[in-house]
């Protein structure tokens, strides 16, 4: 048993021993702590801050200096208490305001500390998937657009079956009156509004194609921008512009989409004839061409309706999503994009909660310590320095409790006296040392 209680206090004292090593250089670790993350702290506020000059420099320093000083404190208040809590009430009651305190560090400097870290790098992630939608809302314009512009086909398959039919009736193939009557005009004159409806279409080619190459001369300046070397916010702003204008090119595409025209004008080609006088010379002649006229109006109809779907169909495609570039701060595009950046995240809280380990430890050490100390006698768990310490306050208590008597003196000796002639001092006991 005596055995067993020599080692627990040798390990008590040998654990004291650490700590005490280890107290001498602990303040100072926490110091550097401290002052890394105010420094990073004071880049990530920096970029929050408007305008330029000594003011905004000497705010920065002041909230820098604040997080610094606050981390230190906090974190020694910390180290100190914690370990010394002997009940498990108060353990708990400091291991929450060790959580409070840790969160209210995070608020106030990890995002900022992640922002000095990768701010520059999460505006440059903004401005690439910024890209990527501009370039999604281009490709879609451009396929409406495109798509619009094949309904030139179906306008000019329409306008040749209506000129074929003229040249049959030409020939009296149709209502059986060889020439240019009632029934030829009408069918020249759907054929001529399907040509110019044809031209107005072809035109817009040109103009389509000529956006989409300027939308992408815009999107490959704004790819550029996001992989140049620089400070990011002069590049931000060369982006911001850039997107102004490819906005507007989309835009333009979109205006540029002809089914809204055709499908009028499909509308419009049933719903708008002029009949022509019929100038038959007899009257059978009249109703053949009434006839005939008559079945044109029906096929007129039909090819309408045809022409009318397809336009539908192109109007009904999704349009593009609307693509907005709003400029971000480096600490706000930390924050959004913060799935991208887990490793400077981690490393901006680590920085300011790593103290949150040493505290722990000190915890688990000084528990250990009392552990091993509880039912051990007290001149075991005593050091030498200790047991002389304690000594030389047992002689103090005695001389405060029993100061020495001064020597009697009976005058001098007469220097021809013999040493038994000499008197001599004679000790009276103490009742109280012999208690």
């Amino acid at each position: 048993m005596t055995d067993r209680t020599n080692s627990r206090a040798n390990e008590a004292r040998e654990l004291e021993g650490h700590l005490g090593v280890l107290d001498t250089f602990t303040g100072t670790a926490l110091g550097v702590l401290a002052v890394a993350s105010g420094i990073y702290t004071y880049l990530g506020v920096s970029t929050l801050l408007d305008g330029d000059g000594a003011m905004q420099s000497f705010a920065a320093i002041a909230y820098s200096t604040a997080v610094s000083v606050g981390i230190f404190v906090f974190w020694s208040y910390m180290m100190r208490l914690l370990p010394a809590m002997r009940t498990t009430r108060a353990r708990l009651g400091l291991f929450g305001a060790m959580g409070l305190g840790s969160l209210a560090i995070i608020a106030m400097s990890s995002w900022l500390n992640a922002a000095a870290l990768a701010g520059a790098a999460a505006v440059e992630q903004h401005m690439a998937e910024t890209v990527q939608d501009y370039q999604g809302s281009l490709e879609r314009s451009h396929e409406i657009a495109i798509a619009a512009q094949s309904l030139e086909r179906d306008v000019s398959r329409t306008r040749q079956s209506f000129e074929d039919l003229s040249e049959q009736e030409a020939a009296g193939a149709l209502s059986g009156l060889a020439g240019r009557g009632a029934v030829f005009r009408v069918l020249r004159q759907k054929a001529a509004e399907l040509s110019a409806l044809e031209s107005q279409i072809g035109a817009q080619q040109g103009q389509v194609d000529a956006a989409f190459d300027t939308g992408n001369e815009i999107l490959s300046r704004m790819r550029a921008l996001t992989v140049e070397p620089g400070p990011v916010e002069g590049r931000s702003v060369e982006f911001s512009e850039l997107a102004v204008r490819l906005a507007g090119i989309i835009t333009q595409l979109r205006q540029l989409s002809v089914a809204p025209l055709v499908q009028r004008a499909a509308q419009d080609l049933s719903a708008s004839v002029v009949l022509p006088e019929l100038d038959g010379a007899t009257e059978d002649n009249r109703v053949a061409q009434g006839a005939t006229i008559a079945s044109v109006l029906e096929v007129l109809q039909q090819r309408a309706e045809t022409l009318e779907r397809a336009a539908g169909e192109v109007i009904a495609m999704p349009p593009p999503a609307e693509t907005t570039y709003t400029p971000v701060s480096a600490a706000d595009a930390v924050i959004l994009y913060a799935r991208n950046f887990i490793p400077s995240w981690a490393g901006a809280i680590a920085i300011d909660l790593l103290p949150a380990v040493l505290v722990l430890i000190l915890a688990v050490t000084q528990g250990a310590i009392r552990a091993s100390k509880e039912g051990t006698p007290i001149e075991d768990r005593m050091t030498v320095a200790e047991m002389r310490a304690a000594l030389q306050a047992a002689r103090a208590v005695d001389l405060t409790l029993d100061p020495p008597e001064p020597p009697t003196r009976q005058g001098p000796p007469a220097p021809d006296a013999t040493p038994e002639e000499r008197p001599r001092v004679q000790e009276v006991p103490n009742p109280a040392r012999k208690a």
